[in-house]
């Protein structure tokens, strides 16, 4: 005769259960994407407080070895710094010095330590100038001096 009452409720309930494991399955998929994305913006932040460092040159006292300026820069971060041509890019005044114009006493930098930055003589000259320096993470100082 018919379907019951009781029938149409347990059709009506299974559907119910079905769409609520299937939201819950929608809900459990968003929530694990964020928290994987937070982490991973965690582990970059993390990476970039670890990653800092200073030109700690004399302004007025620019030294010269041989045909380069020699400028001092300390690790002041957390980690070894690597110190290349690709990960650090050296501006004078805002026009970036050619990789063939500068380069390291160091292939890294211990944590509190100090290295050589040699800046060819060539992209510098006499007055006022700003030596800007970005290195990994795009950790930037900036360091105005004399010649």
């Amino acid at each position: 005769m018919g379907f019951s009452l009781t029938g149409t409720h347990a059709i009506f309930f299974i559907a119910s259960v079905i769409v609520a494991g299937a939201v819950s399955g929608v809900f459990m998929a968003v929530t694990t994407d964020i928290s994987t994305s937070l982490s991973d913006r965690g582990n970059r932040l993390q990476e970039q407080l670890d990653t800092e460092f200073k030109i700690i040159s004399d302004s007025s006292n620019i030294p010269i070895s041989g045909s380069d300026y020699i400028f001092y820069l300390k690790n002041t971060g957390g980690k070894v710094i690597v110190t290349t041509n690709e990960t650090f890019q050296i501006f004078v005044d805002g026009d970036i010095v050619t990789t063939a114009n500068y380069n390291f006493s160091d292939s890294s930098i211990q944590v509190e330590e100090v290295t050589k930055i040699y800046v060819a003589t060539s992209e510098i000259s006499s007055g006022y100038h700003k030596l800007r320096i970005v290195g990994p993470q795009a950790i930037e100082d900036e360091f105005a001096f004399e010649i």
